[in-house]
Protein backbone atom coordinates (compact mmCIF):
# COMPACT_ATOMS: atom_id res chain seq x y z
CA UNK A 1 0.00 0.00 0.00
CA UNK A 2 0.99 3.64 -0.81
CA UNK A 3 -0.20 6.46 1.02
CA UNK A 4 0.55 10.17 -0.14
CA UNK A 5 1.36 12.56 3.20
CA UNK A 6 -2.09 13.72 2.77
CA UNK A 7 -3.63 10.24 2.90
CA UNK A 8 -1.72 9.38 5.81
CA UNK A 9 -3.30 12.32 7.73
CA UNK A 10 -6.72 10.64 8.05
CA UNK A 11 -4.45 7.89 10.15
CA UNK A 12 -4.32 10.14 13.02
CA UNK A 13 -6.62 8.37 15.38
CA UNK A 14 -9.44 11.09 15.34
CA UNK A 15 -11.90 8.67 12.98
CA UNK A 16 -12.32 4.96 15.06
CA UNK A 17 -13.06 3.15 11.94
CA UNK A 18 -9.45 3.86 10.83
CA UNK A 19 -6.83 2.23 11.65
CA UNK A 20 -3.62 4.69 13.38
CA UNK A 21 -0.39 4.67 11.03
CA UNK A 22 2.96 6.37 12.26
CA UNK A 23 5.71 6.46 9.21
CA UNK A 24 9.64 6.36 9.93
CA UNK A 25 11.40 7.00 7.07
CA UNK A 26 9.11 6.68 5.11
CA UNK A 27 7.74 3.07 5.99
CA UNK A 28 4.18 3.26 7.53
CA UNK A 29 3.35 1.51 10.42
CA UNK A 30 0.03 0.38 12.18
CA UNK A 31 0.36 0.73 15.90
CA UNK A 32 -3.31 0.71 16.47
CA UNK A 33 -2.63 -1.76 18.79
CA UNK A 34 -0.76 1.21 20.61
CA UNK A 35 -3.76 3.35 20.58
CA UNK A 36 -3.43 4.86 24.38
CA UNK A 37 0.03 6.16 22.65
CA UNK A 38 -0.65 7.15 19.70
CA UNK A 39 -5.04 7.89 19.55
CA UNK A 40 -6.15 11.31 20.73
CA UNK A 41 -5.05 12.57 23.96
CA UNK A 42 -2.42 10.03 24.03
CA UNK A 43 1.21 10.69 24.78
CA UNK A 44 2.52 10.17 21.24
CA UNK A 45 -0.57 11.50 19.75
CA UNK A 46 1.04 14.43 17.72
CA UNK A 47 3.56 11.58 15.79
CA UNK A 48 -0.08 9.75 14.35
CA UNK A 49 -0.69 9.93 11.04
CA UNK A 50 2.23 11.55 10.00
CA UNK A 51 5.99 10.97 9.34
CA UNK A 52 7.38 11.23 12.48
CA UNK A 53 11.45 10.38 11.71
CA UNK A 54 12.71 13.51 12.67
CA UNK A 55 10.68 14.00 15.90
CA UNK A 56 11.84 10.28 17.12
CA UNK A 57 15.55 11.19 16.31
CA UNK A 58 15.44 14.58 18.18
CA UNK A 59 12.97 12.59 21.15
CA UNK A 60 11.08 15.81 20.40
CA UNK A 61 7.18 16.19 20.72
CA UNK A 62 7.43 19.85 18.70
CA UNK A 63 4.64 19.63 15.97
CA UNK A 64 7.45 21.30 13.92
CA UNK A 65 9.87 18.43 14.59
CA UNK A 66 7.19 15.87 13.31
CA UNK A 67 8.10 15.45 9.58
CA UNK A 68 10.04 13.27 7.77
CA UNK A 69 13.54 15.79 6.86
CA UNK A 70 16.49 14.28 8.10
CA UNK A 71 18.98 16.96 6.64
CA UNK A 72 21.50 18.49 9.55
CA UNK A 73 20.43 15.34 11.93
CA UNK A 74 24.18 14.47 14.21
CA UNK A 75 24.76 10.89 14.03
CA UNK A 76 23.81 10.93 17.65
CA UNK A 77 19.89 11.85 16.46
CA UNK A 78 20.79 9.23 13.86
CA UNK A 79 21.27 6.46 15.97
CA UNK A 80 18.16 7.10 18.09
CA UNK A 81 15.95 7.08 14.93
CA UNK A 82 17.94 3.61 14.11
CA UNK A 83 16.49 2.14 18.39
CA UNK A 84 13.46 3.91 17.31
CA UNK A 85 12.75 1.95 14.14
CA UNK A 86 14.23 -1.00 15.66
CA UNK A 87 11.22 -0.93 18.37
CA UNK A 88 8.81 -0.19 15.86
CA UNK A 89 9.49 -2.94 13.46
CA UNK A 90 9.81 -5.23 16.39
CA UNK A 91 6.00 -4.07 17.77
CA UNK A 92 3.81 -3.32 14.67
CA UNK A 93 3.26 -4.73 11.07
CA UNK A 94 4.74 -2.16 8.40
CA UNK A 95 1.35 -1.80 5.92
CA UNK A 96 3.13 0.40 3.37
CA UNK A 97 4.95 3.35 2.12
CA UNK A 98 4.71 7.41 1.93
CA UNK A 99 5.09 8.55 -1.55
CA UNK A 100 5.56 11.90 -2.15
CA UNK A 101 2.58 14.01 -2.80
Amino acid sequence: MELTPQQLKAHDGTDPSKPIYVAIRGRIYDVTSGKSFYGPGGSYCVFAGKDASRALAKMSKEESDVVPNLDGLTEKEIGVLDDWEKKFQAKYPIVGTVTSD
